[in-house]
Order: C-alpha cells, then sequence, then structure tokens
C-alpha cells in the first residue's frame, strides 16, 4: 500500500482526511472543513507540507478551509467546477479525469444526487476511495440539489467497486444510520453489527472507515432493489 491516511474530526461531525503517497511524500488534504483542525494535524503528522487540497463538492463545510490552507501553505486545490461557489480553486476536475498524489493515480469518479457536481477520488491500486457524502457507513447523503434517480446510478456506481475498496466518508452520522437500518432490517447479523457501532461510539471510536463489503452487506440504501425503493427509504430517513 502507497497511500498513508489520517483521519480526525472537525466542526461538529465531519471528519478531515490527510493522505499521504510513500513514494513521494506529496501531502493531500480530503476537503477542507477547519483549516486550523487540518494545520494541527499536519504538525502532529510530521510529514511537514501540504501539497493538494482535494475538493468532493462545494458545501462549505467540504471547502470553507481552502482559502486559509492556500495562504499558509501555498498547495494547489483541485475540485469540480461547483466548488467555485463557495471557495477558491486553482484546477478543475471531472469523471474521467486523473489526479496524481506524488505517483500515486486518483481516479476522479462523477457522483452526482447530493450536490449535482459532487465527484469521488479513487485510488485503484490501494484499494480505497474518499467519497464525501454521497455514501455514509449504513447511509448516503442527503438530495439537496440532485434526484433520487441520479442519487441511486451513484451509488450503484459505487458499489460495482471491489468489495475490499475502503470507503473513507466524511461524517460520523453511523449510529443515527443504524438506529434507522433497524427499523427496516431485522437479522440478527444487522442487530449485531448495530451493537458493534454503538459500542464503538460509546468509547468514542470512529466508525469510518468501512467498505463496499460491508454496505452492500448492511446498507439499506445500497440493498434496495431499485430507484423507487431508494427513494422511499431516503425519503423516510430524512423524517426518521
Amino acid at each position: 500500500m502507497t497511500l498513508e491516511v489520517r483521519l480526525f474530526p472537525c466542526l461538529n461531525d465531519n471528519y478531515g482526511f490527510l493522505v499521504r503517497d510513500g513514494a513521494t511524500g506529496t501531502v493531500a488534504a480530503v476537503d477542507t472543513p477547519d483549516a486550523d483542525a487540518i494545520l494541527a494535524e499536519l504538525e502532529r503528522s510530521g510529514w511537514g507540507r501540504l501539497d493538494l487540497i482535494l475538493n468532493t463538492h462545494w458545501h462549505p463545510d467540504h471547502t470553507q478551509g481552502n482559502a486559509a490552507l492556500k495562504a499558509a501553505t501555498g498547495c494547489e486545490i483541485i475540485g469540480p467546477e461547483e466548488a467555485r461557489k463557495a471557495a477558491p480553486l486553482d484546477r478543475v476536475v471531472k469523471g474521467g479525469d486523473t489526479v496524481l498524489l506524488g505517483e500515486t493515480p486518483l481516479e476522479v469518479t462523477d457522483a452526482p444526487g447530493h450536490t449535482l457536481g459532487h465527484i469521488v477520488y479513487r485510488s485503484v491500486a490501494d484499494h480505497l476511495a474518499f467519497v464525501g457524502d454521497v455514501l455514509f457507513v449504513l447511509g448516503c447523503g442527503r438530495l439537496f440539489e440532485g434526484t433520487p434517480e441520479q442519487m441511486w446510478t451513484s451509488l450503484q456506481t459505487l458499489a460495482a467497486w471491489p468489495d475490499e475498496t475502503v470507503i473513507w466518508c466524511a461524517h460520523e452520522y453511523t449510529a443515527s444510520n443504524a438506529r434507522f437500518t433497524l427499523s427496516l432490517d431485522d437479522r440478527p447479523e444487522m442487530q449485531a453489527r448495530a451493537d458493534e457501532i454503538f459500542a464503538a461510539r460509546e468509547r468514542g471510536e470512529p466508525t469510518v472507515p468501512t467498505t463496499i463489503a460491508s454496505e452492500k452487506a448492511f446498507n439499506p440504501f445500497l440493498r434496495a432493489k431499485d430507484a423507487a425503493e431508494f427513494a422511499a427509504r431516503r425519503a423516510a430517513k430524512d423524517s426518521f
């Protein structure tokens, strides 16, 4: 594995991520919920540099640190065109593009639904992806801009990745998602999974990352049989 990932809490329930390419020492921040928290984690890491910001979508809790981090480090800011609505951006990328983090290629995939221009970044070689607010542990993002059909298609795209793909999602929503999932799924194995989650949160431990295999087994939005069932479940979660 060539990439090293550091996860740390930001704001109320966001996670920040610093990612380092082992071959070159190149470092990226995936989204920028809190510039001060990111700079503090960079200091703790001992990595000594921030070369890139990789934005997934435009929402302020993912972009509001862009300007301060650029000023502090001179890093290049990369993201979807929509990020310009909220923050500075140096290079626009879209689905089908590749971003090089040192010697590690990150494939960019369009994943609309939460926002219309949401993208995700995946290292195929490292079997990991940063998915912003598309897929959560036992959940998915709210449909602020896109349609249920768009989000369903985006989730199916992610579900087609190899089962071992490690998914780094941007919020700690898992306990709430588990309670909703239990309202739909009474399998003993689902209860056991929920119990693990509740215990981890009681200990103050993160439930991120997850894997595609785990989400296919337990996530009610990936387990929906079609877009219509997905839409009904998303609407039910919104009012749960």
